[in-house]
């Protein structure tokens, strides 16, 4: 998976709004091109951080393991960026591991209705 939206390109923290309800009972699923809350321990502590799933993650599913990831959303044209952007050299920076040695940015999203 790729994890996004909670650091700057620097790795610091971005300021949040307070955590949502997590929705992972909505009845989708964590297939390839999804994109999915992330959350800490606590079922109800998703802020800015998301995930897009990069093959089918079923044990991130509601009721699999524990009350499960959000899916919101889906890739529906671009995997191939999605993919161009997991093919990134990673490694430790800032603090973290596995992460972006030169920062990614996602300069456009288009929503479909």
């Amino acid at each position: 998976m790729i994890q996004c939206g909670g650091m700057d390109e620097s790795l610091a923290s971005k300021p949040t709004r307070d955590p949502i309800k997590n929705e992972a009972d909505n009845g989708e699923s964590n297939e390839r091109g999804t994109l999915a809350m992330a959350r800490t321990g606590v079922v109800d502590s998703a802020t800015s951080q998301f995930f897009i799933n990069l093959k089918n993650n079923d044990f991130l599913n509601h009721g699999t393991r524990d009350f499960g990831y959000a899916v919101f959303g889906k890739v529906s044209d671009g995997m191939d960026v999605v993919d161009a952007i997991a093919a990134v050299p990673t490694g430790n920076r800032g603090g973290h591991s596995d992460v972006p040695v030169e920062a990614v940015t996602i300069l456009e999203v288009t929503i479909d209705d």
